[in-house]
């Protein structure tokens, strides 16, 4: 296996410029492909999972033509011109999880299907919401998992598609970008509590640039403080290219960066500030609380250490995958580290608080983890040299690397998995370390 040793570093100095961001690249990618019109997305991540995007919008007859950074997509005007196409989409869920919502809704034949750890990551609510408006979707081997069978179908939507909030937001923006496909006035109900809502707000934020607007709203629920969300949408909504769009610079990926600066030194990131559209960003209010110092600038975010880190227990609800990026922080800081609302990292490219737990152990911590929640207190001095399992998931390599920090040496195993993501990470990383 392939190792990547980081060496002993005490402080960070210097600036970055961000790659795209994945969630938004994939977003973007499937909205301008249903298009009518043809649309350049600048400065587009190129990572693994936006090539299984890609590639399955090619094999879907999409007309993809890369240019630099930007990818030229010229629309299909709601109709995919092949309709009878085996997709493989790897472990890409911001890709596998929409596709699956399109095709039900536009009908034809199509198998998807992933590696094995995709097959072990639940799609059944996703599933069950298209089934109850009239897909045929099979499952090939697990019920309520991938692969998938979808064959050609008769849609029928009777005012209202349900589905529960509570596990996936992949699942709603899956459905709030495949429901206009239907031409008819629906609603979207999202009961049990919304995870990641600032996923759903880009996925919004997006459609508009398309032309979709829905109408949002709360329905309260007689069960205590219960209460569901609604997305109204009204037809004809048809998507429509808005020419050119740019990518934001992915603050999820960003964090790895702010938190080095609030560890020891000072870190400028170039290609976000403070009017992102990504959730990600509210991981810089935690950085604040925890004691760091956070400067927004015109076309940057500059994060800078001020004195040692507090422990804290933090809500993670609307953070989930920056928030790894706090558990690696909690190794740095006076006082015990709790993280809740984190349950869907047991359902992401590995089972993150488990995985998180083995290796923070192998450092030194004290580690307790609930189904959601983890709870790390540091130990007095970090082991060194500990060689860390990555469970080819791309934010474990990158939050661990930041262990180098403590002026210990930390190995990587499986680097590449940052290709998911971040295929440059290392580099950027080691261009401001000391």
């Amino acid at each position: 296996m392939d190792k990547k040793t980081l060496k002993k570093a005490s402080f960070v100095e210097g600036s970055i410029s961000l790659p795209g961001s994945k969630s938004i690249t994939n977003r973007l990618l499937i909205m301008a492909a249903l298009s009518r019109g043809t649309t350049l997305v600048k400065d587009c991540l190129d990572s693994d999972d936006t090539q299984q995007m890609l590639n399955a919008l090619k094999l879907l007859g999409v007309s993809c033509q890369k240019i630099n950074k930007d990818i030229k997509v010229t629309g299909i005007s709601h109709k995919f011109p092949k309709k009878n196409v085996d997709l493989f989409l790897g472990n890409a869920g911001t890709a596998f999880r929409p596709l699956v919502a399109v095709l039900a809704i536009l009908g034809g034949s199509y198998e998807l299907k992933g590696i094995p750890r995709m097959h072990e990551r639940p799609i059944k609510d996703l599933v069950d919401a298209l089934l109850s408006i009239g897909a045929d979707i099979k499952y090939l081997d697990q019920v309520g998992y991938p692969p998938l069978k979808i064959s050609e179908s008769e849609i029928s939507i009777n005012d209202t598609i349900y589905i529960n909030g509570d596990i996936s937001s992949q699942y709603i923006t899956a459905l709030l970008i495949a429901a206009p496909l239907a031409n008819e006035n629906l609603t979207i109900q999202i009961d049990h509590g919304l995870i990641s809502e600032p996923y759903i707000d880009i996925t919004l934020k997006l459609l508009e640039k398309f032309t979709i607007y829905y109408d949002k709203s709360v329905k309260h629920l007689n069960r205590g403080d219960n209460h569901s969300r609604i997305f109204k949408l009204k037809a004809p909504a048809v998507f429509t290219s808005p020419k050119e769009i740019f990518v934001e610079g992915d603050a999820s990926s960003a964090s790895y960066f702010f938190a080095a600066g609030a560890i020891s030194g000072s870190v400028e990131v170039i290609g976000i500030n403070k009017s992102s559209i990504q959730g990600d960003l509210k991981f810089l209010d935690v950085l604040s609380s925890m004691g760091a110092n956070v400067e927004y600038l015109e076309k940057s975010i500059k994060v800078s250490s001020n004195h040692k880190l507090k422990g804290m227990t933090i809500d993670c609800k609307e953070i989930p995958d920056a928030a790894m990026t706090l558990a690696i922080l909690a190794m740095f800081t006076n006082g015990t580290t709790t993280l809740t609302n984190i349950k869907s990292w047991r359902i992401k490219e590995t089972d993150r608080i488990k995985a998180m737990e083995n290796e923070l152990s192998k450092l030194g911590a004290s580690v307790s983890s609930t189904d959601s929640s983890i709870t790390i207190k540091p130990p007095k001095e970090i082991i060194n040299g500990v060689e860390i399992d990555t469970y080819d998931d791309h934010r474990i390599a990158m939050c661990f690397s930041l262990i180098s920090l403590a002026h210990k040496e930390i190995t990587i195993l499986d680097p590449k998995c940052v290709n998911k993501t971040y295929p440059n990470f290392f580099k950027d990383l080691e261009s401001v370390i000391n």
